[in-house]
């Protein structure tokens, strides 16, 4: 199904007018600086609004330019990224600072192709940065839209479907306001966080209700089916509270690949709480770390990473003398809540130390 010349204008026009009236005031809409925005697509990549506003003006705060994150360790980038999650991201953004300093001088390339040469900018990234902030031409397709097209359409499928994907990005094309793409792409992510909601969609206040075959449907939440999900996974996780006095012991990573930017304290993963606690005593061995007595948990938690559901005992342990291993570092118990630690790591220590 395609829309006519007349009504992709007439969409566009409804659009753009209720965005005019309707657009939340986001910290990031306050400039059309490449780099604010640039952050501020990173940051909301799988992550709410309402979430990333407060660490989006604190990273502006401590990272005014390209230049000054560019300039600064990366050990204090993490640390304004801890609690967002998916710290790939941040290394990502640390690494391409210092990229568009060696290379461009610090300012954004108005070329697609060159914003992609960049490490952690993608095709969305990169689209968003020339809508955006260049007024360019480029559609932009995330959850929020492909949700909004897909009900404008009454479109089966969904975004894990490249016929589906074709679909949307071929509509987004008519759509798109060549004079004016980077509110119109702003508009149509806005009306999908806003009002075309996945569950309870607010059909009567929509400004493209009259053109949607989803409402005419009566049934526009069925628009686009579910995207099949992987199982959940239970797994257990043994962590060490390595102690000598105020300080405790921690290490890069987590296991199996997750948080590798971040310390966390040494842990193992199981399938049972025996096996976690084996796998935890032969790490600890191939650091170098005496055998240690760790038979009772302290602190029971359950945390949620993608698809795993894991079931966290915290074994404490003092050491009598202090030591210097690769891979390991002490932190003093008071700076823990603001170093680049993970957002599990966070969660036990407050569990572990508000009982002193």
């Amino acid at each position: 199904m395609r829309f006519s010349r007349q009504d992709e204008a007439a969409i566009r026009r409804a659009l753009l007018a209720w965005f005019r009236r309707n657009a939340r005031p986001l910290p990031w809409r306050k400039s059309a600086d490449p780099y604010a925005i640039w952050v501020s697509e990173v940051m909301l990549q799988q992550t709410q609004v309402g979430t990333v506003m407060p660490y989006y003006q604190r990273f502006l705060e401590a990272f005014p330019t390209v230049a000054d994150l560019a300039r600064a360790p990366l050990e204090r980038v993490l640390e304004f990224w801890s609690g967002l999650g998916y710290y790939r991201r941040a290394r990502h953004l640390h690494q391409a600072a210092k990229e568009l300093v060696r290379r461009f001088g610090g300012a954004f390339p108005r070329d697609y192709k060159q914003l992609r040469s960049l490490p952690g900018i993608g095709d969305y990234t990169a689209r968003a940065i020339m809508s955006i902030a260049f007024d360019l031409p480029y559609t932009l397709r995330d959850g929020n839209v492909a949700r909004v097209l897909s009900r404008l359409m009454a479109l089966q499928g969904n975004l894990h479907q490249l016929g589906f994907r074709r679909a949307v990005e071929a509509q987004l094309g008519g759509l798109l306001s060549p004079r004016r793409p980077g509110h119109f792409n702003q508009a149509l992510m806005e009306l999908g966080q806003t009002l075309c909601l996945p569950r309870v969609p607010r059909c009567a206040a929509c400004p493209v209700q009259h053109w949607c075959w989803g409402y005419k449907s009566g049934q526009p939440q069925v628009f686009p089916q579910p995207r099949p999900r992987r199982a959940v996974e239970s797994r257990y996780l043994a962590a060490a509270i390595l102690r000598q006095g105020r300080r405790v012991v921690m290490v890069r990573g987590l296991g199996e690949g997750l948080l590798d930017g971040l310390w966390n304290f040494p842990a193992a993963f199981g399938r049972s709480r025996a096996e976690a606690l084996a796998s935890l005593r032969h790490k600890l061995a191939g650091f170098g770390i005496p055998p240690l007595a760790l038979h009772h948990s302290i602190a029971e938690l359950r945390h949620g990473i993608t698809y795993r559901s894991i079931r966290v005992h915290a074994y404490p342990a003092e050491i009598s003398n202090s030591f210097r291993k690769k891979g390991l570092r002490w932190f003093s118990v008071s700076t823990l809540q603001r170093a680049a630690i993970s957002q599990l790591a966070r969660k036990i220590a407050r569990q572990v130390f508000s009982r002193g």
